[in-house]
């Protein structure tokens, strides 16, 4: 089952270490493990658009972020924070 994004924790960095929902909250490591047994976990709708959340890795780390499209509006960044 899909759980729409609706807000995004951010450190002071802006690096996303969390993710939440109208009545969930999931850390940075919950919600890759969550992606991680299930590619459609979670969704951002915005402008029209939805888009997945998905596991990015760079050097070594992993990060969330989301699956690129037209538009930028529904982009984790851009979300409220939780």
């Amino acid at each position: 089952m899909t759980q729409e994004v609706t807000k995004s924790k951010k450190d002071q960095d802006g690096d996303i270490t969390g993710l939440c929902g109208a009545s969930w909250s999931h850390t940075k490591s919950e919600a890759i493990a969550k992606i991680e047994a299930d590619s459609k976990a979670y969704s951002v709708s915005a402008g029209g658009q939805t888009t997945y959340v998905r596991v990015g890795t760079r050097g070594l780390k992993d990060y969330l972020t989301t699956n690129p499209d037209s538009t930028g509006r529904n982009n984790l960044d851009y979300l409220p924070d939780c």
